[in-house]
């Protein structure tokens, strides 16, 4: 029987990962400020990423997006700065699903080849691919010239005198031409589309403001969204979006990857998320459907649509950055995964991603050694996925004005510039501080144990906050076990150092198969080794614990 995996992802923003030029100009072209590549992932720069504790990589960015770089020498069409945001442009504008971006490209004639290689790259070194799949909108002046020559191109066939129809790929503003006078002002020649389409964030007429997603334009999935009584559904006969986008989810597959990490998954109806994920795993049953969807009810629909994991961002995210900030408790936790404790291998947890802010930024926690008790919690608490971010690990801080973006805590997706933390951490390392390598060196000793470790990898999960009110604040413990092996895990949120006492009630023996007696844990973090009786009628655990940090206690029964 083979093994089972916790699925641990990194998420590389691909064209920042490698760039190694320091000219970091606000709004920067990128003949200035540079750009990294594909082949940046080198067997060197993936083994290092492996003993992270990494299974996953998500590239994202692969696909080929809006940008205000000229690539017409390639046969690239142009897109219009009015519509484009920041000069490299949103991944998540998507310009042609069947091409590869040139930005992140050497040889870029021959970038889809780049891409198949940077595959066998990941693969031969272990890892598994995602890429994203943006189902939801694309760029304004879309045109794909990577298509096969017997697709028909999104929008070609469609009725645009009427503003839905099931059959059109887009919704359409009755005659009316595309306003850009509420979007940020820009030197470039006019933007001119007429009719003018609907925004990708439901903004269904013709002058979106400058906070909507006015780069993009919303995909027809058969729903009316303007009709008489509310919207509606049409999905009988199938919509052609159903068909097209399909289309290109097996195109991607066909490449190799192992997965899509998709965009906005719950603004695309649930039928067709069921729909084509049994196309897809018809002809690539390993594939991995990964949902960002953010409405708690909605879960277990998508899951039932066929999502294998979905972003948990509104509950255990939201919780756990409540807990480090100081506006919220420990305790609150176990509410967290209780609320969806039957969809708990579904639920992918995480603490930075490209949407959200850095831990070390001034936004959020201003210290990266705060995320330290929350990755203990978030990586350990279950068998489901944990994703983090490239730089994550060496406590970048995300607070540089690259243009667009502005400075606002996250690293930037819309413009050309290097991240220190990473160049350093992968490139240049003895540039590295003392803090840096420490943080790196715990993220590995965690992320590798959940996997190295039976007991996180696959054991069965117990809560001891409900017999350990007193550390419901700061603190926070829970057991996992497999086999004859028994690991408590205690995390300290705390800025002070504090003793514990950890109770283990009676029901856990029974519920976990505990014996009682004299045992020798050992602490996965410092190798310290502590004695502890265990007992039925009671037993405490009696520690200390360093400030915003925890023990890992491993005890063989």
């Amino acid at each position: 029987m083979a093994r089972k995996e916790k699925v641990v992802i990194y998420q590389v923003f691909t064209r920042l990962f490698g760039n190694r030029n320091h000219t970091c100009k606000e709004n920067g072209t990128l003949a200035e400020n540079g750009c990294g590549k594909m082949v940046d992932f080198n067997t060197a720069t993936l083994k290092q990423i492996k003993e992270l504790g990494i299974t996953h990589i998500w590239y994202t960015g692969i696909i080929r997006h809006a940008t205000q770089t000229d690539y017409t020498d390639y046969g690239i069409p142009c897109q219009n700065p009015h519509v484009v945001k920041g000069k490299a442009g949103s991944p998540y504008a998507i310009a042609d699903y069947y091409d590869i971006d040139p930005d992140i490209a050497v040889d870029i004639e021959n970038r889809m080849r780049e891409f198949e290689e940077l595959v066998e790259r990941t693969h031969r070194l272990g890892m598994k691919v995602l890429i994203d799949f943006v189902p939801n909108h694309v760029a304004r002046q879309y045109r794909s010239i990577g298509k096969p020559k017997d697709v028909k191109d999104l929008g070609e066939d469609d009725d645009q005198q009427k503003h839905f129809s099931p059959q059109n790929n887009f919704y359409y503003c009755w005659g009316q031409a595309f306003d850009s006078s509420a979007l940020p002002p820009s030197s470039a020649p006019p933007y001119t589309e007429i009719p003018a389409k609907a925004t990708g964030n439901d903004h269904f007429d013709h002058h979106p403001g400058k906070n909507d997603w006015y780069e993009t334009v919303k995909l027809n999935y058969g729903i009316d969204y303007c009709d008489a009584g509310g919207k509606s559904e049409h999905f009988s006969p199938t919509p052609d979006t159903w068909t097209k986008m399909t289309d290109i989810l097996l195109f991607w597959a066909g490449k190799g990857i192992d997965g899509f990490r998709c965009d906005m998954a719950e603004m695309v109806p649930a039928d067709f998320w069921l729909w084509a994920t049994q196309k897809v795993r018809h002809h690539h049953p390993h594939i991995v459907f990964i949902g960002e969807v953010y409405n708690p009810h909605l879960y277990r629909r998508y899951i039932g649509a066929g999502f294998d994991y979905l972003y948990d961002k509104v509950g255990m995210y939201d919780c756990i950055r409540n807990v480090m900030t100081g506006k919220g408790h420990t305790g609150e936790i176990t509410h967290q995964w209780q609320s969806t404790d039957d969809i708990r291998n579904a639920m992918l947890y995480f603490l930075e991603n490209h949407d959200e802010q850095r831990i070390a930024s001034d936004f959020f926690a201003k210290d990266a050694r705060k995320g330290i008790p929350a990755l203990m919690v978030s990586a350990l608490l279950y068998s489901n996925p944990f994703m983090l971010y490239a730089g994550q690990e060496f406590g970048e801080q995300g607070m540089e004005h690259e243009g667009f973006s502005g400075i606002d805590g996250r690293t930037s997706i819309f413009d050309y510039w290097t991240v220190s933390s990473l160049f350093k951490g992968f490139y240049n390392r003895q540039y590295l501080g003392k803090e840096e390598k420490q943080l790196e060196s715990v993220y590995r000793k965690i992320l590798r144990m959940a996997n190295q470790e039976k007991a996180l990898r696959e054991g069965s999960t117990f809560d001891l906050m409900y017999v350990n009110q007193e550390m419901a604040e700061k603190q926070y413990a829970f057991l996992r076990k497999s086999d004859d092996e028994l690991i408590v895990v205690i995390a300290n949120f705390s800025l002070q150092a504090t003793h514990v006492h950890v109770n283990i009630p009676e029901h856990a023996f029974h519920f976990m198969q505990i014996p009682s007696r004299q045992v020798t844990a050992t602490d996965l973090l410092s190798c310290e080794q502590v004695d502890i009786t265990l007992k039925r009628e009671g037993t405490a655990i009696s520690t200390s614990l360093m400030p915003l940090y925890g023990k890992i206690l491993k005890i063989k029964l």
